[in-house]
C-alpha cells in the first residue's frame, strides 16, 4: 500500500490576527511626553493588547511612572545607552528585532518618530503612515493631505502597520489609574548599536515658559511683527498669559526668531485652548499647524487676510497699538 500524504501551511490574513500593538515612548528620563500620551489614546482605538516600549540608558523612573499610565496592558523596559538621545538608526534596529508578534508599531509624529521610522520601515518591509489624525479600524486611518485642505482615509495591507501618530488628533492618556505590568526586555549590543552614526552633542533652549507642543494658550508673530526685537511685546504678554510664544514660517525665514518656534506645515502643529495669531496673514502652510486650535484670535490690521477665515474672534488694528493695551489690561 502506498499513502500519500499533503502538508499545509496555514497562515492567517492580516484582517484575521488578534491586535497588538507596541508603541515606541519618547521620554526625558522621567515621564514619557505628551504625543506618546496621545499615542497611547491611538493605540486603544485599535483595540487588542497595548505593549509601551521604554528605552534608554536610566529608564527605572519613566517606566515607574508610564506603568500608571491609563491603556497599555505591559510596559517593556530595554535599557541599553545606545538608545538615548533619539538616534534612529539604533532604534530602528532595536524595535525590528522587538517586533515580532506586533501588528502595529505605533510612535508620535515627531522629529524623532520621522526619523526612526522609515529606517524601520525599511528593515520590516512595510510602509510607514505619518500624521495619522484618527483610526477607523485596525487596517484604515485619515491623514491630512495638502497642508491639511483635505483629509485622506488610507487602509494599510502590510503585515506590520508602522504608525505615527499626530498629537493634535488624539486626547492625552489619563496618566493615572493604569496597573501595567513591567517586564524587563534585552537585546544584544550588536542589535541595539547599528554603529551608523553617533551623538555628538545637543543645545538645548531653556525656557521658562510653557512647550510649544503642549501649551494651553499660544501667541504667534508672523512678517507683520517687523523684527525680532518687536518680538519681546509677544513675550511679554505671553509670560502674563502662562502662555508659549510661536512664529510662522515668514517670520522665521526673516531671522526674527529661531525656527524651534515655528508652527506650520514645516514646523510644529499646535491645538491649544488658545491660539493668538499676531500679524499672520494665514497662508496654508501655517493653518495647516494651527487649525484645530480651539479658539483662534486673529489681530492684522488686513481686514481681508486668510487668517481671519478661521479665526473665531478677528482685531483689524495695528497690533502694534493693540499688543500693549492687551497687556496692560491682563
Amino acid at each position: 500500500m502506498i499513502r500519500l500524504t499533503r502538508s499545509f501551511s496555514l497562515s492567517l490574513s492580516p484582517s484575521l490576527r488578534k491586535v497588538s500593538t507596541l508603541i515606541v515612548a519618547e521620554h526625558d528620563g522621567k515621564t514619557v511626553s505628551q504625543s506618546t500620551l496621545s499615542a497611547v489614546t491611538a493605540a486603544t482605538r485599535l483595540g487588542g493588547d497595548i505593549s509601551l516600549l521604554i528605552a534608554g540608558s536610566d529608564v527605572t523612573e519613566v517606566v515607574k511612572t508610564a506603568s500608571k499610565i491609563t491603556g497599555p496592558h505591559k510596559i517593556l523596559s530595554l535599557t541599553n545607552a545606545a538608545l538615548d538621545n533619539g538616534n534612529a538608526e539604533n532604534i530602528a534596529k532595536a524595535v525590528q528585532k522587538l517586533s515580532s508578534g506586533f501588528t502595529h508599531i505605533l510612535a508620535p509624529s515627531s522629529n524623532t518618530g520621522k526619523n526612526f521610522m522609515p529606517r524601520l520601515g525599511a528593515l520590516l518591509n512595510s510602509s510607514p503612515l505619518t500624521d495619522v489624525i484618527a483610526v477607523v479600524n485596525e487596517n484604515t486611518f485619515k491623514r491630512p493631505i495638502y497642508a491639511g485642505s483635505a483629509i485622506a482615509t488610507v487602509q494599510m495591507d502590510d503585515p506590520v502597520k508602522l504608525i505615527l501618530t499626530r498629537s493634535t488628533g488624539f486626547d492625552k492618556a489619563d496618566t493615572e489609574g493604569g496597573s501595567a505590568l513591567t517586564e524587563t526586555v534585552t537585546i544584544s549590543e550588536a542589535d541595539a548599536n547599528a554603529n551608523l552614526s553617533s551623538f555628538v552633542s545637543e543645545n538645548v533652549t531653556q525656557s521658562a515658559r510653557p512647550d510649544l507642543t503642549s501649551a494651553s494658550i499660544v501667541i504667534s508673530g508672523g512678517r507683520g511683527m517687523k523684527s525680532g526685537e518687536n518680538f519681546q511685546m509677544l513675550e511679554k504678554l505671553a509670560d502674563k498669559l502662562g502662555a508659549a510664544v510661536g512664529a510662522s514660517r515668514a517670520a522665521v525665514d526673516a531671522g526674527f526668531v529661531s525656527n524651534e518656534l515655528q508652527i506650520g506645515q514645516t514646523g510644529k502643529v499646535v491645538a491649544p485652548n488658545l491660539y493668538v495669531a499676531v500679524g499672520i496673514s494665514g497662508a496654508i502652510q501655517h493653518l495647516s499647524g494651527m487649525k484645530d486650535s480651539k479658539s483662534i484670535v486673529a489681530i492684522n490690521k488686513d481686514k481681508d487676510a486668510p487668517i481671519f477665515q478661521v479665526a473665531d474672534y478677528g482685531i483689524v488694528d495695528d497690533l502694534f497699538k493693540i499688543i500693549p493695551e492687551l497687556t496692560e489690561k491682563v
